[in-house]
């Protein structure tokens, strides 16, 4: 990342202007790669907002997004996307949001906000990578930035302060390497924006009391952020679902429920794909091919606040309430009837789904339990 030391300063101004005791902006914490905020409206109602810094800053702006489903607060994130140049550094991104937030929920415009001032031109920062690029010993100087960023972020004091484990810890890093290593090959998947809100995703699931319990696991595939495998190994223990695991581990040494989540360039403004992959289920909701009857994997029942955590623990919800029970030894006549497992006839069914509930509504199951 370039001008790391100009970033440094920029976030120590954010903190001291705006502090946890501000009564409109609060930088609640902050950090090199994440910035957390918080908007008090004009009632009083605080709104956290979330901003991840990537390795290209600031030739792109960070990535923001909002726990609030308040179209007034996602709307003014959503502005901050569309900036260039100096208006991609961190002082003059938070000077344009609080801006849009505050004309936006109609209140004054807090004086302090005259106290961000960008330090350092933004082409002055892409006339020093360009310069980096051009020699081998300036490609040397570049990666002592890169050295300098990995070890703010990559320390074992880090490690221990976040809670996760050696191994989980070492994934993100090996994560975090194979991305500078595709951003410097100019063979980037996906989206800048998507795969920093993954990686800030995969970190907090990795933190996760759930995850630690052993409710759930995950796995990437191929090491690819947009595909993960989730295992389902707990569910309600007075449900039948709970007693078909256990005698799903008897009879064939599974203990868990397969899904398989994959993500769009567009997330987090769009749903993950989700379906089920192993074992054979009916009822709670699972369709044809694998796929599940949810409104908040569609579009239209989507937020950029859920979290990939809420999701699982939702499905899992789900599937009990909608008395869902494994297929043992399925019989041809079931196989052919509910459709074997596959990608796309799940991807079909789903699509059929949504159709459906776009004419009649959605009535089951819910966003949330109710």
């Amino acid at each position: 990342m370039a001008c790391l030391n100009t970033l440094k300063q920029e976030i120590k101004t954010l903190e001291s202007v705006f502090t946890k005791n501000h009564d409109r902006f609060q930088v609640v914490a902050a950090s090199v790669d994440e910035l957390t905020c918080r908007f008090i409206g004009k009632t009083g109602k605080k709104y956290e907002i979330h901003a991840n810094i990537t390795e290209t800053y600031p030739s792109t702006p960070p990535v923001w997004f909002a726990e609030a489903e308040d179209p007034i607060i996602t709307g003014a994130v959503q502005v901050l996307s569309n900036t260039s140049g100096k208006d991609n550094q961190i002082l003059q991104q938070v000077r344009l949001l609080i801006r849009e937030l505050c004309s936006r929920h109609n209140v004054i415009e807090p004086p302090d906000l005259d106290q961000l001032q960008v330090y350092q031109p933004i082409e002055l920062c892409s006339e020093v990578m360009d310069e980096t690029s051009e020699s081998e010993d300036d490609d040397e100087a570049d990666d002592d930035i890169h050295i300098e960023m990995e070890e703010e972020t990559s320390t074992p004091d880090k490690r221990k302060e976040e809670d996760i484990s050696m191994e989980h810890f070492a994934t993100l890093e090996r994560l975090r390497q194979n991305q500078r290593q595709d951003y410097l090959k100019g063979s980037v998947s996906g989206s800048v924006q998507a795969t920093d809100r993954l990686m800030k995703e995969l970190r907090d699931v990795y933190r996760s009391d759930s995850f630690k319990k052993g409710i759930y696991s995950v796995e990437l595939v191929s090491d690819s952020l947009y595909e993960w495998n989730v295992r389902l190994t707990n569910v309600d223990a007075d449900s039948p679902l709970h007693n078909d695991l256990v005698l799903l581990k008897e009879k064939e040494g599974n203990d868990h429920i397969l899904l398989n989540m994959l993500f769009k360039e567009t997330y987090p403004f769009e749903p993950p794909f989700v379906r089920v992959v192993h074992p054979m289920i009916s009822g709670g909701y699972v369709l044809g091919g694998g796929a599940i009857c949810m409104e908040l994997l569609t579009k239209q029942g989507w937020s950029s606040a859920y979290t990939i955590e809420a999701i699982i623990m939702q499905i899992s919800a789900t599937l009990v309430k909608g008395k869902a029970r494994i297929q043992f030894g399925a019989t041809k006549v079931n196989v052919c009837r509910l459709g074997q497992y596959s990608l796309a006839r799940a991807q079909q069914s789903f699509k059929s789904l949504v159709q459906i509930h776009e004419k009649n509504g959605w009535f089951t199951p819910p966003k949330e339990d109710g």
